[in-house]
């Protein structure tokens, strides 16, 4: 059998064929990296958003340039509006329903759908009318522009 490995970086692309898998490693061994899960749906990560609507999400991941955040928001409107003047914020809808309103206009996200807030636009977040279920929301904050590429 052959086994084909990809490469991309800054644009440029490398494939490599060989005859062993790059999974067949006599081992690896290291105190700093390993493979770790995270649940958003774990009770245990519960931002301060949960309940009230001037919570914040919690963060989960962060590098260079982006963060991941963490948002439950359930019962309570954002009484008030936001605006991150430091980066663009990809809102991706889990699991529920949530609302957007926004001075470019409004979009309500379903389980698996997403949209980007640029950078200095004011918006809040609303639960849908009669929601029950947890509304979970992943957040990216993303320095530098995003582009949709599809």
């Amino acid at each position: 059998m052959t086994y084909t490995e990809k490469y991309t970086w800054a644009g440029k692309e490398l494939i490599i064929r060989r005859n062993t898998s790059p999974l067949e490693v006599v081992s690896a061994e290291s105190a700093q990296i390993k493979l770790e899960k995270i649940s958003v749906h774990d009770p245990r990560l519960n931002p301060s958003n949960y309940a009230k609507a001037e919570g914040t999400p919690l963060p989960i991941y962060q590098a260079e340039g982006v963060r991941v955040d963490l948002s439950k928001r359930t019962k309570e409107p954002m009484n008030f509006w936001h605006r991150n003047m430091d980066c663009d914020e990809l809102i991706f809808c889990h699991k529920g329903a949530i609302h957007w309103e926004t001075e470019l206009g409004n979009i309500t996200l379903q389980p698996g759908e997403m949209f980007v807030i640029p950078k200095g636009i004011a918006h809040r977040a609303l639960p849908p009318e009669n929601s029950k279920e947890e509304n979970i929301i992943l957040e990216l904050k993303l320095r530098g522009s995003v582009s949709k590429l599809i």
